[in-house]
């Protein structure tokens, strides 16, 4: 977008949203990030799962970076009050998790939920971005929301057999939490 156009759109509602919402999706990857991180660091009996939630901390890594660059395409930056509340949540988490006996199977739950949310927050921001006239941005928005709706479906896809391999390592007296 041109200075003149930018400078034109400032008082822009559509603009100044999808700028904050942006800035929220940057949190929200912060916290993935940070979730993510934590929960591959305990599994230790799903390497399947493993493979996938490492696949997508470097997915989760990215759409930060490309969330990031948005916002400064819009002359805005992240909010770091914002990031670490972000990574702080992620972090309470993490430390809840760790009690649970059933942690892989509460970490599916919550990660399922938590791409939902992503999801979500793609779409508005995809629908922010056409009404502010920033179909770049919208671009970026289209193909993360692809990554989150591919980790969900993989997820949902993969939740039985985890509940499977969990039971079955609770049945033959094995560590089955993570």
């Amino acid at each position: 977008m041109s200075t003149a156009r930018r400078e034109m759109n400032e008082h822009d509602p559509a603009r100044e949203n999808l700028c904050d919402w942006l800035r929220n999706a940057h949190a929200m990857e912060m916290q993935a990030e940070s979730m993510l991180k934590g929960r591959a660091s305990r599994l230790e009996h799903y390497p399947e799962m493993k493979a996938r939630v490492e696949q997508h901390i470097t997915e989760t890594q990215q759409q930060a970076l490309d969330v990031e660059q948005c916002l400064k395409s819009l002359g805005e930056d992240t909010s770091s009050l914002k990031d670490t509340g972000g990574k702080a949540m992620a972090l309470m988490q993490a430390m809840g998790g760790i009690v649970m006996s059933d942690e892989v199977i509460k970490g599916a739950i919550a990660s399922y939920a938590f791409e939902h949310m992503e999801i979500a927050s793609y779409t508005v921001l995809i629908a922010a971005a056409r009404a502010a006239g920033e179909t770049e941005v919208a671009h970026v928005c289209e193909r993360i929301l692809q990554e989150e709706k591919a980790m969900a479906a993989w997820l949902a896809e993969h939740a039985p057999a985890t509940v499977q391999q969990y039971l079955q390592r609770e049945r033959d007296g094995l560590e089955s939490k993570r």
